[in-house]
């Protein structure tokens, strides 16, 4: 689908279908010169409540009327959820461009997210669909946002990060057979060689042994499929500030290994490398964008199975740091691999670290698919993440940490536990046991269990959802904007 802004009106831009945003009590802006808008809103069947759509036609053009409520209550998500609404019914239509009249006196943001929430909504994964997924047609061929001012910086902004979301979509969304981790490393060498300034190495098996990443490899030695290490690198022009350190868990399917899981829903666990795809597609947005950072990304990307020679429930690992690790449970194994990532990351040089992991099934009881968990061990850099947070839209909450969270975690045979026998506190003591390979690295790690698939918002109902990419990328942005 193409994006653009212009500064040309609505009407004369060439959309067959145009989107006006109604307010509380205000009327239309720019009504028709038949006045068909305001008729409507006063006939009652134009509402100007959230969420509300009436459609009219007037000089040979659709005309959808979508009501916004109140203007204070106006944020992005709002402009989101109302794009993607009038999206789906664009595409009823059989709309093949349409076109946003931006509110008056907005900012930029609601711009950026009109765009978003239109892109995510009219994403489809239809690749194994034998009719190909056009039950909607064929789809929008064109979005066009029309203001009074030049809005083509967030606009184009916005396509480009919206479109990295989408496809970690769809690596989220492909079947585990077909994304193995060696594929997912192939895409990523792949991004790599299509972008100035990064590159990306894959190492498998043996390396991640040499490396002495123990853990992470107990957890790949139960799959006959060869795990990678995948290192981004990207170098934007004129870089300054830290070397930002992004860490994704890549497991691309987790059957919970000896410690079997339930055979209910454990068709989902294709997900459970969200993190991951997270990681690899915000990179490649940020190289897009020319963002004057330097970013190092570092995925562990492995199965997890049960065969004849799979990790067990008592065995004990070393990881790259040197901590020894008793597996009371096979399937608490993702802190396994992000354990060696993070390790590798600070040996990298990174200076700031965020990790993303479909890590818990507690933070999705404590938080739902609202916010993803956040916990750190550095306040400024917790805080710069709830701001990248809240800017993009993808929502965090600190969760604490206290010594008896990390007493927790402390092994009868080895230095720590990576589960608990109870299930007090799981996400807390996960992310403890986590904060054990960073050092004095301020670090962050975001559980994103109960936000990457199936939000059920009107921009992302079912499947991937892509979460952590517009996050990571306004980050990266924050960083760049740091004196």
């Amino acid at each position: 689908m193409e994006v653009r802004a212009t500064t040309t009106a609505p009407a004369e831009c060439g959309a067959d279908t145009i989107a006006i945003a109604v307010f509380g009590d205000e009327g239309v802006a720019h009504d028709t010169p038949g006045g068909e808008l305001g008729a409507l809103l006063d006939s009652g069947e134009a509402k100007r409540g959230y969420k509300k759509l009436a459609l009219t036609h007037a000089d040979g053009l659709r005309w959808l009327l979508v009501g916004m409520g109140r203007r204070e209550e106006l944020d992005a998500e709002r402009a989101r959820v109302v794009a993607a609404l009038a999206h789906g019914r664009a595409v009823e239509l059989g709309a093949q461009t349409l076109c946003w009249e931006l509110p008056h006196h907005v900012g930029d943001d609601i711009a950026a997210a009109l765009v978003e929430g239109t892109a995510l909504a009219a994403y489809r994964f239809a690749r194994y669909k034998s009719t190909g997924g056009d039950e909607d047609g064929n789809g929008l061929k064109a979005l066009i946002v029309s203001a009074h001012h030049d809005v083509s910086i967030p606009v184009a902004r916005a396509e480009i990060v919206t479109a990295a979301q989408n496809a970690a979509r769809d690596l989220q969304n492909a079947p585990a057979n077909e994304l193995t981790p060696t594929r997912l490393g192939e895409h990523a060498q792949e991004l790599a060689e299509g972008l100035d300034g990064v590159s990306a190495t894959v190492q498998g098996r043996d390396a991640i042994a040499a490396y002495g990443m123990g853990a992470f490899a107990a957890v790949a030695q139960g799959s006959v499929q060869e795990p990678a290490l995948i290192t981004l690198r990207y170098e934007g022009p004129s870089a300054a500030g830290p070397l930002l350190g992004f860490v994704g868990k890549a497991v691309t399917f987790d059957s919970g290994g000896i410690s079997l899981k339930p055979a209910a829903k454990m068709h989902e666990m294709k997900f459970d490398m969200s993190g991951g795809a997270a990681v690899i597609e915000a990179i490649g947005a940020i190289a897009r964008l020319r963002l004057p950072v330097r970013v190092l990304g570092v995925v562990g990307a492995t199965e997890n199975m049960p065969g004849g020679r799979a990790l067990k429930p008592g065995d004990i690992v070393t990881a790259m740091n040197g901590t020894t690790i008793e597996v009371n449970n096979t399937d608490a194994e993702g802190r396994l691999v992000l354990a060696d990532c993070l390790a590798h990351a600070v040996s990298l040089g990174a200076e700031r670290i965020v990790d993303l992991a479909t890590l818990t099934g507690a933070i999705i009881v404590a938080l739902g698919s609202t916010h993803a968990g956040l916990i750190g061990n550095d306040d400024a850099w917790c805080a710069a993440v709830e701001a990248a947070a809240d800017a993009s839209g993808e929502l965090v909450w600190r969760l604490p940490r206290h010594p008896e969270y990390a007493d927790l975690i402390k092994g009868t045979y080895a230095d720590i536990v990576n589960a608990t026998e109870n299930r007090k506190a799981a996400s807390i003591t996960a992310a403890e046991f986590l904060a054990r390979f960073v050092g004095e690295t301020p670090w962050a790690h975001v559980d994103i269990a109960g936000t990457a698939w199936s939000l059920g918002r009107p921009y992302a109902k079912k499947g991937g959802s892509g979460f952590g990419v517009r996050l990571l990328v306004e980050l990266a942005a924050g960083a760049a904007r740091e004196p």
